[in-house]
């Protein structure tokens, strides 16, 4: 059993996920403070997006606990829907439904009263400059398009903690930056707890106050970005990175490739 505190937002012990003979997360031990950032990182198949879906109670746990914001993920996994909005990686959308008509679907399913769901709905599609096609239907965005959409659900409810599963996916620069800036944002200014999965170090090393870096399901390092920099003595976090996970640098790969025979 858990003892939590008010400090944390998320706490894991021992979580671990087994899919057959699999272990897509292994032991992980996780202690994440109220109004931080912490980003998590790893190769595809690292077991990233497993633990979010644990951590919104979309799939148990083979072993292990973990509370979020206050709440036991097996047991009270309704209150743990409810103070959380998730962007998944791969987000589905009702393609016959306008922008609108999605939203106040979500809205409805927090059960939030429908004069709040409306004016929620307003301020998201214009802070992602939606509000000009807020009743064309889903099937004619574009991908980035989409992807604010589901930005806009993850956040209508005004959650407590707030999961990103490759939020700058298929988004153009601008909108990128913006997103960027709005995480930001969302953990000074509203205090909110934020959980993001990116493939994107340099935004990672911006925007988090702490980093995971996870490999097979094994929670590898965690620290401050500066001190998983310092750790390793590397220039950035991409350096750090490459070092921690053992990757071979390009020269590196190009001296391998000269020494090769008959590589012609």
């Amino acid at each position: 059993m858990i003892n939590m505190t008010m400090d944390y937002a998320i706490i894991t012990q021992n979580l671990t996920k087994d899919f057959g003979n699999v272990i897509a997360v292994k032991n992980l031990n996780l202690k994440i403070q109220y109004g931080k950032t912490y980003g998590i990182l790893g190769p595809n198949g690292a077991g990233k997006t497993t633990t979010v879906r644990m951590l919104n109670s979309i799939i148990s746990p083979t072993s292990g606990t973990a509370q979020v914001a206050g709440y036991d993920i097996i047991t009270q996994s309704k209150e743990v829907k409810m103070n959380c909005g998730f962007l998944p990686e791969s987000p589905g959308l009702y393609q016959k439904l306008t922008a609108v008509e999605f939203l106040e679907f979500i809205g409805e399913l927090y059960y939030l009263p429908k004069e709040l769901i409306s004016s929620r709905i307003d301020e998201l599609l214009e802070l992602f400059d939606l509000e000009d096609r807020e009743n064309d239907l889903l099937e004619g965005y574009s991908r980035g398009m989409k992807q604010k959409v589901c930005l806009c659900a993850a956040l209508i409810q005004d959650p407590t903690i707030i999961f990103l599963d490759e939020p700058t996916s298929n988004l153009d620069p601008v909108a990128a930056k913006m997103v960027k800036d709005l995480i930001s944002d969302l953990a000074k200014k509203a205090d909110k707890t934020i959980f993001i999965c990116t493939h994107l170090l340099d935004a990672a090393e911006d925007l988090c106050d702490m980093i995971g870096i996870i490999d097979k399901g094994v929670l590898k390092v965690e620290g401050s970005p500066r001190d998983i920099i310092n750790s390793v003595n590397a220039e950035d976090l991409e350096d750090a990175y490459l070092k921690i996970m053992g990757a071979t640098k390009i020269e590196d790969l190009l001296a391998w490739r000269e020494e090769t025979p008959n590589n012609n």
